[in-house]
């Protein structure tokens, strides 16, 4: 008997009522998630009195996740219905984040637990990200891509513009771990939210015959993301882009905290300045994806993001003129960045058809996800070793050495999304068992 014919969806993304409630959802998450970004390492750093090793390791904690779990997660998400998962992992994130203003008010709190707490939200976020990047293309038409996830990075970067103040305003006059407790109120609401979606999920693609291997899954999609020429080139630019920015931002707190003696209102303003280019860049991002081509875009865009780090660590003088250029920096960063970015993702979910997306997907993240962890913990030794502001000229000059990887591919001379074959490769099998020697 042959399966139903997929829903017709509206062809305008607004008048989509399934769409609007992950959008809405997603983007509530989004600003619990940024809040904690600034409360939890200033919790580290001024309540519990962390080391640059200590805020090295706990940003690492966000990060070691993608190395361990990542694989096989994606085999998971490609296995079953995605809606569920995130569900699931947005009820327990507002849990496992719950718990750290209650032990801190309890006077339980410390840098090893507190990276414990992250770290198994972290886990849950491994889950949350990869069913999210798969569960988009079963939900908007493919040419509704671009759209989609243009609104997603809008709501990111309108994220990242009023988190940061946000959290600095909630840790200046209540106290961090009030601020980290509005982002388990968000994940608990963005899951309630997403439980109302009423689309059917179509079911995974089944198999003939036995199941392949986890193993041999993995494998299949590791195989994917090195022979599709665009997949690889995204992965490792993003991979050395991620293992020197977490370089970076494993000390920036404490370059702007201990080093430049800002308050953490001030902080708070200065990564406001992110948010501010993020909105700009997603704005920015169909239009010109349009005007230049594909491409063009992702060239211009990654080269403006990738050298703009290096002010960082050439801000000094009076603190005033040092945050000015610190946050001018972090908004041409992120505005060249989530440009880049959306362009980027609709490419990657173009590149290969949905039955494999998860498994793609997660070989990307361990790649690109899994050295920002190396990345923090390197920042962190690097900066008890030689200094802050020595590791912050480092981190810069290897996000510089990134872009090489993208000019040196295919994808500059790229116009649309219409000149990408999504890649159907022949899936993984099992082993057949051998026969029965005669008797």
């Amino acid at each position: 008997m042959d399966a139903p014919e997929p829903e017709k969806r509206p062809g305008r993304l607004s008048r989509d009522a399934d769409f609007m409630k992950f959008w809405s959802a997603e983007s509530l998450s989004m600003m619990g998630t940024q809040i904690s970004i600034v409360a939890i390492p200033l919790l580290a750093a001024e309540t519990l009195d962390a080391t640059a090793f200590q805020m090295g390791a706990l940003n690492a904690a966000q990060f070691a996740p993608y190395l361990l779990l990542t694989l096989f997660v994606g085999v998971w998400v490609d296995r079953t219905r995605r809606l569920p998962l995130l569900i699931g992992t947005n009820l327990g994130r507002a849990l496992l984040i719950g718990l750290i203003p209650v032990i801190a008010l309890l006077g339980g709190l410390n840098v090893w637990l507190l990276m414990v707490l992250v770290l198994l939200s972290a886990s849950l976020t491994v889950v949350f990200d990869l069913a999210y990047q798969s569960y988009l293309p079963s939900i908007v038409e493919r040419d509704q891509l671009v759209d989609a996830n243009g609104r997603l990075e809008g709501s990111r970067s309108f994220a990242q513009l009023t988190g940061p103040g946000a959290a600095g305003l909630l840790v200046g006059t209540l106290t961090a771990p009030v601020a980290i407790a509005v982002n388990a109120a968000t994940f608990l609401v963005s899951g309630v939210t997403q439980l109302f979606i009423r689309r059917v999920e179509p079911a995974p693609a089944g198999h003939d015959g036995p199941r392949p291997s986890v193993f041999a899954q993995i494998g299949h999609g590791l195989g994917l993301l090195l022979r599709n020429v665009y997949l690889r080139a995204l992965g490792v630019e993003a991979a050395v882009y991620n293992l020197f920015n977490q370089m970076l931002w494993a000390v920036l707190i404490l370059h702007l905290t201990r080093g430049l003696d800002l308050p953490p209102t001030v902080i708070g303003v200065v990564l406001t300045m992110s948010g501010v280019g993020a909105l700009l860049g997603s704005t920015l991002s169909a239009r010109l994806g349009r005007r230049w081509g594909l491409g063009p875009t992702l060239i211009v865009s990654i080269m403006i993001a990738n050298v703009a780090p290096l002010a960082i660590p050439a801000a000094g003088g009076h603190w005033l003129l040092a945050a000015v250029v610190i946050g001018a920096a972090l908004l041409v960063n992120a505005a060249g960045l989530v440009v880049y970015n959306i362009q980027a993702i609709s490419l990657r979910q173009a590149s290969v058809t949905s039955d494999v997306l998860g498994r793609t997907n997660a070989g990307y993240r361990f790649a690109v996800t899994g050295t920002a962890a190396i990345g923090a913990v390197a920042g962190g030794a690097l900066g008890d070793l030689i200094g802050l502001r020595a590791t912050m000229v480092v981190a810069a000059l290897g996000t510089i050495f990134a872009v090489v990887f993208v000019i040196r591919s295919p994808i500059p001379k790229l116009r649309d999304l219409s000149e990408v074959v999504p890649e159907e490769p022949t899936p993984p099998t099992a082993p057949v068992p051998a026969a029965p020697k005669p008797g």
